[in-house]
């Protein structure tokens, strides 16, 4: 029932993961390093370096047990209600974290606060909410491990801490210091006032040791897997716009189904135009599509990315929007390729009607980096450079990459899973081969391009110029929280084309 060791990072998140740990950023003499080492990596070097300000002792965020990527098998009649008490219980961290914020004045005049007023009552709702979870799933005859209830306490993490799913990483003694979570960086909220004097940043992030020189990072992307004989080839590219016509919402069909608001951040939408949080497959067929081919009706989505330069969106008093601390001017991508590719090792079957994937993790930086799969770079630097936890400094003339593969390895089964993960899986990175039980599908990748303000690390710690993804508050808008969604569906025949125009070789569009 723990994390799915099947899934492997596709080889881009991996090097790029491992790569960063050797970073030393020049510009303010800033220093950073990336604590989210992988498994197979030495945990035992001591990092140090110029952060941000903040008080050493404050904390910055809260770290809560992801409870989803532990139900890995909730009945499908249970579903439903599980997936409700889910979205609550996410309510209920972004609710603790809120107040965590604007409470700053009461932290430091009570010690004590912190434990009292926030985290204590937060076990407490949490601890009602998964007993809620467990008599779903028992009520139609489920079984629930003992350990579920262990999952309703939370940690805090304070400025040189980090946690993961709820550990502390003290690997050799090394200060976790992941440039994210110092509250000071000029626009942290004080007594519930927002100071906005860092381009309009709500006070949970991004700080100045989340961006990187792109120009000073040295390469760090791998080779692809050699072609083996049965090896498929082709590519099948869909045109389906950017998001022009501003197609939003914080709601997320996937995982939390008939929940407003239930990803606490707001999407761009291409492709499938209607998609909200209580569409249906069937609502889906009757969707419409932004696509150019008009058999393609799959559903595309992503986190916006917002440029904190004090604009006021139109949503700075809405869920998802400033009252979920997601503040700025939605940025629309400048290009939005969306393509098909195969595998190195073996034909690809069509995928199935109403086939749901989730890439990456919205809650990687207090889950860890187990189902982390960001990418971020620069036009001219993408065959060079990817970053996993940093968001990208690009030169002048180079503007911002966000690219994502999704898993491509399929049980040939399920459309979903209850943690929407098992029922996919990663191809191993250095054969290309799918898991045993696994077929290889179509593999979905995407890379949006956007033009934002060069950002400028200050002095004083401050960034000029922030550029953030929307996320879950007390994620801190971390750019290794970064992911994409997808719900294939298609009309005339289209899955099989696209599988079979890559199994044989050819570039169609």
């Amino acid at each position: 029932m723990g994390r799915n060791t099947r899934k492997r990072r596709t080889p881009l998140a991996t090097k790029a993961i491992a790569a960063s740990a050797a970073l030393a950023l020049g510009g303010g003499g800033l220093i950073w390093a990336n604590f989210y080492a992988s498994a197979h990596e030495s945990n035992n070097q001591t990092w140090g370096g110029n952060q941000t300000k903040a008080a050493t002792a404050q904390v910055a965020t809260i770290s809560c047990p992801d409870v989803q990527q532990k139900l890995t098998n909730v009945p499908w009649r249970a579903r439903q209600g599980v997936a409700t008490e889910l979205a609550n219980l996410d309510k209920q961290i972004t609710e603790a974290y809120t107040r965590l914020a604007s409470t700053r004045d009461a932290q430091s005049k009570d010690p004590s606060f912190v434990q009292n007023a926030i985290v204590g009552p937060l076990k407490d709702k949490r601890a009602a909410t998964i007993d809620r979870i467990r008599i779903d799933i028992q009520r139609v005859g489920g079984s629930v491990n003992g350990w579920l209830s262990q999952l309703a306490a939370c940690t805090t993490q304070t400025a040189n801490q980090t946690t993961a799913g709820g550990q502390q990483q003290n690997n050799g003694g090394q200060q976790q210091n992941n440039g994210g979570q110092q509250q000071n960086n000029g626009g942290q909220q004080q007594g519930g006032q927002q100071q906005g004097n860092n381009g309009g940043q709500g006070g949970d992030g991004p700080a100045a040791a989340d961006f990187v020189d792109i120009t000073k990072v040295a390469p760090n992307v791998q080779g692809k897997p050699q072609n083996q004989q049965n090896a498929s080839t082709g590519t099948f590219i869909t045109r389906c716009g950017v998001n022009a016509n501003q197609n939003h919402n914080s709601d997320n069909v996937i995982v939390a189904p008939g929940v407003t608001n239930g990803a606490h951040h707001v999407h761009d939408y291409v492709g499938n135009q209607k998609v909200n949080a209580f569409s249906s497959n069937q609502t889906f067929l009757q969707g419409g599509t932004s696509c150019q081919n008009r058999n393609d009706l799959s559903a595309y989505y992503w986190p916006v990315i917002r440029e904190q330069d004090g604009t006021q969106e139109k949503d700075a008093n809405a869920d998802g929007g400033g009252k979920d601390l997601n503040v700025g001017k939605i940025l629309v991508a400048q290009q939005a390729q969306i393509k098909y590719v195969g595998s190195p090792a073996s034909k690809v079957v069509a995928m199935p009607q109403f086939l749901r994937i989730i890439t990456g993790d919205a809650k990687a930086f207090v889950n860890g980096p187990g189902n982390a799969n960001a990418h971020w770079s620069c036009t001219g630097f993408e065959n060079k450079v990817q970053l996993t936890d940093k968001y990208p400094i690009c030169p002048q003339g180079s503007q911002v990459v966000r690219s994502f593969a999704f898993q491509s390895c399929w049980d040939g089964v399920n459309i979903d899973s209850a943690n929407h993960r098992t029922h996919v899986a990663f191809a191993d990175p250095a054969s290309g081969v799918c898991p045993n039980g696994f077929k290889a599908i179509p593999q979905l990748t995407m890379r949006l391009v956007y033009n934002v303000p060069q950002p400028v690390v200050q002095a004083d710690g401050t960034v000029k110029n922030a550029y953030a993804v929307d996320g879950f508050p007390e994620e801190l808008h971390k750019p290794i929280t970064d992911h994409d969604d997808f719900i294939s569906v298609t009309t005339g025949g289209l899955a099989n084309k696209i599988a079979n125009c890559i199994n044989s070789g050819r570039r169609c569009a």
